[in-house]
């Protein structure tokens, strides 16, 4: 029963258009900050190298690195604070969390590149089959 009423309470706070992402993306948050009087966007860029959570309570982590040290900042996917959340690249990770890249500096601490086109172009050219790709042999005379 009270698992029910927290639902309900919650489902208002939830966002109608969750941004979607993966672990491994580099993404820009673009994040509302009230100054005074004034609200004006500020951006965080980064890799997400972790999510947790369900429901209202669902969170994420970005790092990036400013000048040299590693920055991580943790952000609620339904807070109003959040304006927006663009990926810029997707990486292919095969973990769900990229702790590890806390320990590398430098080139090692980028992610291979999730590449649409090529996993399309193997999809369309499964069906054929090898022999319907190769080109007819000359006939001999």
């Amino acid at each position: 029963m009270s698992r029910k009423i927290l639902a309900a309470v919650e489902a208002s706070s939830l966002k109608s258009e969750v941004p979607s992402f993966d672990i491994g993306d580099t993404v820009d948050v673009h994040t509302r900050i009230l100054e005074g009087e004034k609200e004006r966007v500020q951006i965080f860029n980064g890799v997400v190298i972790a999510k947790s959570g369900s429901g209202s309570r669902e969170m994420f982590v970005v790092r990036r690195i400013v000048a040299g040290e590693g920055v991580e900042r943790k952000f609620p996917i339904h807070s109003p604070k959040i304006a927006k959340v663009e990926v810029k690249r997707s990486g292919v990770s095969r973990r769900a969390k990229l702790y590890y890249l806390r320990d590398r500096t430098g080139k090692s601490t980028r992610l291979r590149e999730k590449r649409d086109d090529i996993v399309a172009d193997a999809a369309g050219a499964k069906g054929a089959g090898k022999k319907a790709a190769r080109k007819p042999a000359a006939a001999k005379a």
